[in-house]
């Protein structure tokens, strides 16, 4: 064999493990995309969630000027899907099972909260309960629209703290009490409650929920919640 014939050979057999290594690599990157790790779980449910809240939060002034025009059934669907998803599946199955006991037992700023935001679930899942009940007929009576626009109002308020606390404190802090093996692991776990739960994907579940009653209610153009410029009237 010629030197050249050596040298091309040579370089042949490194590019050719270079091709293989950088299809490696991709393969690699494109499942680490897809992969959701169980704090990227937890904060995405937040998004579905928060996205309730603005429902609701946009509810509150039409139910205090014009109630009779409301469309009850949706906000009914949204609270439906906020005692589904959040309450009976992202609260109490994840967080108060799976976060909470650990946390209160490591002490520390996130620990200290663990009571604070519990109470604050059974305060939302009356709060839900509430509005469940006062829009299950598809109108809201009008006795009852200012309760209830306080209620909403009331639940929008302490649910944005609750899950800006959450996530800059409680999950980060969770995320330290665990190696990365425990870490996989309890995304592993979660995926598999959530499929039990929901028998599906619950979270494209939700997702595709909270789109059709954004639809229902025309609040699913997010262009229409850009701020004003500064001193518009």
């Amino acid at each position: 064999m010629t030197t050249f014939q050596a040298s091309r050979r040579s370089a042949l057999t490194f590019a050719a493990g270079s091709a293989l290594l950088l299809a490696a690599c991709g393969r690699g990157q494109e499942g680490q995309a897809q992969e959701v790790t169980a704090t990227e779980d937890l904060m995405r449910e937040h998004g579905v969630l928060r996205r309730i809240m603005v429902v609701y939060r946009e509810t509150v002034p039409v139910l205090r000027a014009t109630p009779a025009a409301l469309d009850a059934g949706a906000i009914a669907a949204a609270a439906e899907l906020f005692r589904t998803f959040g309450e009976a599946y992202h609260e109490a199955l994840l967080e108060e099972q799976h976060l909470f006991p650990g946390l209160r037992k490591a002490g520390g700023e996130a620990g200290a909260l663990v009571d604070t935001l519990t109470a604050q679930h059974r305060r939302g899942r009356e709060i839900t309960a509430f509005v469940r009940a006062k829009c299950q007929a598809g109108k809201v009576a009008a006795a009852d629209a200012e309760p209830l626009a306080r209620a909403l109002d009331g639940f929008v308020r302490m649910y944005a703290a609750h899950t800006a606390f959450e996530d800059t404190i409680v999950f980060p802090a969770w995320k330290k009490t665990l190696s990365q093996k425990q870490l996989d692991e309890a995304g592993e776990q979660f995926e598999e409650i959530e499929r039990q739960q929901f028998k599906g994907d619950g979270f494209d579940m939700a997702a595709a929920e909270i789109s059709r009653i954004e639809q229902r209610l025309g609040l699913h153009d997010v262009a229409r919640f850009t701020a004003p410029p500064p001193g518009a009237a």
